[in-house]
């Protein structure tokens, strides 16, 4: 099945039938770390994703044209159109899933059984085979049936009630959160089975949801609640149980300070002359409780400087603190390329374009960083078709010639 790539996961093949975000992003993070993947996606249309824009690259008119959305979970996999219910296509990937290490899905609960490729039936034919399942709200249950989409999860998880300027503004994070935790989760699952697999020799069904990956997130606010009986509502951009810790108004714009111990508010306090003993503010439970009077004493110290001078003394402080960057700003800031969290490929629409990267990055034990994560780019629709078929047993019925190796 082809060379088999770099990475601690290099040799293992993945095939991702997802569709979307969090799926792809879990078969995305099994390629970052060295698997070959391929991506099954429907002929003619490919993954929903293709379509969600715009911004597209490839042309207003272009049959190839290709929504950036699409490209922020598809690096580094091949593509094949599969009709799943044409018997031709249907053996094709058959003979993929005979020889993977991982199948990916997240279709509705039912539909994978009625094309005959249940989650069992593919573990009867392969049986080292980890097939990881992702559903909006789990595979079974009274509302199994329900399609899974992020903001709907935000929603029905709470995370929007936590979210926002108070307890009537309910608001999204900005960002996908349920889809890519779901993701990360599952991949995270996948990557469990495989280390049990060396054990035992099987692969087993692995199964997740967005309803989990909202819950998963809750931390203390569900602790709050399931413990100390006290909901939590969105409380705008300063912490419900720490103080200070949030975003404060300044000269030319805002700061962020997170004050996590009594040690650093003292830090903060002396450094800028608060009243650090006053009994409204000596211990945290005090802070929050007075929590709108430390906001007005903060601020009217902070209202003569400018952000760069506040973030200055902080950092000479040692209190913790932060800007509030445009992501045009996060893309520029030298920190960020230091990290390798951006990567830049040829694409074979778009050309040379760069992506979000990887998020974790490996090293020996002398230090020495391993250069071994590939960054190919998110394929073309059907790309890898000739490869794939000669490699599955399968007979190419045209001259494609997109079918390179990646």
């Amino acid at each position: 099945m082809g060379e088999p790539g770099p990475g601690p996961l290099a040799g293992m093949l993945v095939l991702d039938l997802s569709r979307a975000l969090a799926g792809p992003h879990a078969a995305m993070v099994m390629g970052d770390l060295g698997a070959r993947v391929i991506k099954v996606e429907v002929p003619g249309r490919g993954d929903d994703s293709r379509g969600w824009g715009p911004p597209f690259v490839g042309g207003e008119d272009s049959a190839e044209r290709v929504a950036t959305y699409f490209l922020a979970a598809n690096r580094n996999k091949e593509s094949i159109a599969l009709d799943l219910k044409d018997a031709g296509d249907h053996a094709v990937l058959e003979a993929l899933a005979s020889e993977a290490d991982v199948l990916v899905e997240n279709f509705r609960p039912g539909v994978l059984d009625r094309l005959g490729l249940a989650p069992e039936t593919l573990l009867a034919r392969n049986p080292r085979l980890v097939v990881l399942s992702i559903t909006g709200f789990g595979h079974d249950g009274p509302d199994a049936h329900r399609p899974g989409y992020d903001q709907i999860a935000q929603g029905e998880t709470g995370l929007m009630s936590l979210t926002g300027s108070g307890p009537h503004d309910p608001q999204r994070v900005g960002v996908p959160l349920c889809d890519l935790t779901a993701g990360l989760n599952g991949a995270t699952g996948v990557l469990a089975a495989l280390l049990e697999r060396t054990r035992t020799g099987r692969g087993q069904i692995v199964r997740t949801s967005l309803l989990a990956a909202g819950v998963g997130l809750h931390a203390f606010q569900g602790t709050r609640w399931t413990v100390g009986a006290e909901l939590g509502r969105a409380s705008g951009n300063h912490h419900p149980t720490i103080a200070p810790y949030g975003l404060f108004a300044c000269k030319d714009g805002a700061v962020q300070i997170a004050v996590g111990s009594e040690a650093l508010w003292r830090r903060l306090s002396d450094g800028f002359g608060f009243p650090g003993d006053d009994p409204r503010f000596d211990r945290n439970a005090n802070r929050v409780a007075h929590r709108a009077e430390l906001i007005d004493v903060i601020e009217a110290a902070f209202a003569d400087r400018t952000k760069a001078e506040l973030l200055d003394e902080l950092d000479r402080l040692g209190v913790p603190a932060g800007a509030v960057r445009t992501l045009d700003e996060v893309y520029a800031w030298d920190q960020v390329a230091s990290q390798r969290l951006v990567v830049t490929t040829d694409h074979p629409v778009a050309g040379r374009i760069t992506l979000p990267g990887p998020a974790v990055r490996f090293f020996d034990a002398d230090g020495r960083e391993r250069t071994r994560i590939r960054h190919t780019p998110p394929p073309a629709l059907d790309q890898h078709r000739l490869l794939v078929l000669a490699e599955s047993g399968g007979r190419a019925q045209e001259d494609d010639p997109t079918g390179q190796p990646p």
